[in-house]
């Protein structure tokens, strides 16, 4: 798969320099999880499509102006935030993940390509969505996390400045989970401005389901760890 080509193809434009560090994070990733739990998808074209263009139709939310604060709840091995750093140097990201052992492949991908103005911090959602150092400090929040709207909406929205956004990946026709979840965005101070679909170069359909945040999260949320998984607000 020629990466600048798909790429372009759905609107989004990667330089040569940034494909160079595709291929050095595409060899990280595969190398890593031969003996870390990183992501079961290692064939190279399919990290690229699956991993690299999905992370980067972030992008196409059109709410990540020139040098926005990103935060990345639950990065994993750095999807979506590492690829849109990738593409978008200029952004300021956090990633945040409460596993240690990826926040240690999250750095050494962040020295490996010499990135700037991006760190991996360890840390649970719950907790720090409290933390004043995070709390409604940044510009933009997203998850491709696999958990529901509602859920994740209320690990997200905590870290959102009131005029800022949370873009959250979702899978295709995400319309009943969306209804679901209206009403935890409502009480973390968001509501849905719009959803966009998008079309990944083998016809995969995917959804961005953008949600402005409009007033202040109440102090109570996020709730203490475990308490948005196994009670959402719904």
């Amino acid at each position: 798969m020629d990466l600048i080509k798909e790429a372009l193809n759905m609107g989004i434009e990667i330089s040569e320099n940034s494909s160079k560090m595709f291929e050095k994070y595409s060899e990280m990733l595969i190398k890593y999880n031969e003996f870390m739990n990183l992501t079961a998808i290692t064939e190279p074209e399919e990290v690229k499509e699956k991993h690299f263009l999905d992370s980067a139709t972030l992008i196409l939310s059109g709410k990540l102006e020139k040098g926005a604060s990103l935060i990345d709840i639950g990065a994993g091995a750095g999807f979506p935030s590492m690829p849109v750093k990738i593409i978008r140097e200029d952004l300021d990201v956090t990633m945040l993940d409460s596993l240690n052992k990826r926040i240690g492949f999250l750095n050494d991908v962040i020295a490996e390509l010499g990135l700037k103005n991006i760190k991996a911090v360890h840390f649970r959602a719950e907790d720090a969505g409290k933390d004043p150092e995070f709390r409604e400090k940044y510009d933009i929040a997203t998850a491709r996390a696999v958990a529901d709207l509602a859920v994740l909406a209320e690990y997200a929205l905590p870290f959102v400045k009131v005029g800022g956004y949370f873009v959250a990946l979702k899978g295709n026709s995400p319309k009943e989970e969306i209804e679901s979840a209206k009403k935890a965005i409502r009480e973390m101070g968001g509501e849905i401005e719009e959803t966009k679909e998008v079309v990944l170069p083998s016809g995969i359909n995917h959804c961005l389901v953008i949600i402005r945040k409009v007033i202040p999260t109440p102090a109570k949320y996020p709730r203490k760890a475990g308490m948005p998984t196994k009670k959402p607000i719904i």
